[in-house]
């Protein structure tokens, strides 16, 4: 039993350290690392479009597109909606709300980085006064 207590206060600790990660943004991400995913959520920032119009662009199969287009919907990134006997996909505004969101913290981040290492002195600054004493030229 006293194991067991040692055991789960580990876990408990190490879910504490750990970032909360944000599970759906994660799926997305590796869901949007397929190539031709990538390319249908492309296709979809233009407009909602059926399954068939986007297979006519892509090389592969319209069941291939339709399961892509599951995968994506799966992730939180794409919506359906029924348009007479076709199905409309288009890009979920919240999903892209969420990748945006991850990439301006991100960009945010490096950003702020990059100012206060462009704004800190040489390290050899400090004694740039003193080289050129007692030197001969």
């Amino acid at each position: 039993m006293r194991q067991a207590h040692i055991f789960l206060d580990r876990l408990a600790l190490v879910r504490a350290s750990l970032p909360l990660v944000d599970t759906y943004l994660q799926a997305g991400l590796e869901a949007l690392g397929d190539a031709t995913r990538m390319a249908i959520f492309q296709k979809l920032a233009s407009g909602p479009t059926a399954v068939n119009e986007l297979a006519r662009t892509l090389p592969v199969s319209r069941p291939a597109v339709s399961q892509h287009l599951r995968v994506l919907k799966n992730v939180g990134l794409v919506t359906d909606s029924k348009a007479g006997t076709r199905r409309l996909y288009q890009l979920n505004p919240e999903g892209v709300a969420r990748l945006r969101a991850h990439f301006d913290q991100m960009w945010t981040q490096a950003l702020s980085a990059f100012q206060a290492t462009a704004e800190k002195k040489p390290l050899g600054e400090k004694y740039a006064k003193h080289r050129g004493r007692g030197r001969r030229t």
